[in-house]
């Protein structure tokens, strides 16, 4: 019962960081070859996987899709302190919060030398985290 009571409490929080767009049963959003505590070589290839859902450009209108955000050397979703705004004004746009509302799939990232975490979102039309949110785990990767 308590174990339940923990994913119930857990699935609330992250609804608060959530949209109005709902997101699929069960869709998942991860890393393609790239594993936690990996050491690459940069630049980084960074691949974007999606089950569950589809992806569309941001500004396309689509039950069941969305695109892909990176959020790069940040807290995960819900943990940052500004991510209150992201269901006002959506995901931000800067070295932290990377967007690919062309429905891009993977990136190329020139990362400085050291650790980085890396984490995938996926938000609708309106760069906005579905409801529930599909993120991927947080991982850390070290550029070699």
């Amino acid at each position: 019962m308590r174990k339940v009571l923990s994913v119930l409490a857990l699935l609330a929080g992250t609804a608060a960081w959530a949209g109005e767009t709902p997101s699929n049963p069960g869709a998942e959003v991860y890393f393609i070859g790239l594993e936690n505590g990996a050491m690459v070589d940069g630049p980084v290839t960074i691949r974007f996987g999606l089950s569950g859902m589809g992806v569309a450009p941001a500004g396309t209108e689509r039950e069941g899709t969305g695109h892909h955000h990176l959020f790069v050397n940040r807290p995960a979703l819900g943990e940052g302190a500004e991510d209150a705004e992201l269901l006002e004004n959506g995901i931000p746009t800067d070295d932290n919060h990377r967007h690919f509302g062309g429905g891009q799939t993977e990136v190329t990232l020139d990362l400085e030398p050291g650790t980085h975490t890396l984490q995938l979102v996926l938000g609708d039309e309106f760069h906005v985290p579905h409801n529930p949110p599909v993120v991927s785990d947080v991982i850390t990767i070290t550029v070699k």
